[in-house]
């Protein structure tokens, strides 16, 4: 399954969080399988959000979407997000 990482600078978390809330049923509608969201300790304003997918083509086609260019241009943000679409090769524990 496809992974997929967004680094985003936002300008107020809280804000930004209810959006990325209120879109948990496209985001699942879509192909989303979840996502984890990850805080900067040294600058909270920085996120990494990593979500699973179910369909690498799929991912690609939600996040292309132009309602979703729309909010990812919103007030709540600043800065341009990076987006990495990655596909598992190998894993190791420990």
């Amino acid at each position: 399954m496809p992974d997929l990482i967004i680094r985003q600078k936002v300008a107020d978390y809280e804000s930004w969080k209810r959006l990325f809330d209120q879109d948990v049923a496209t985001r699942r509608a879509c192909g989303s399988l979840g996502s984890r969201i990850f805080r900067n300790t040294a600058d909270p304003g920085e996120l990494i959000i990593l979500f699973r997918w179910d369909d690498l083509e799929r991912a690609r086609l939600y996040f292309q979407a132009d309602d979703l260019q729309i909010e990812i241009s919103g007030d709540t943000l600043f800065g341009s997000p990076l987006f990495w679409f990655l596909e598992e090769q190998d894993s190791t524990t420990g």
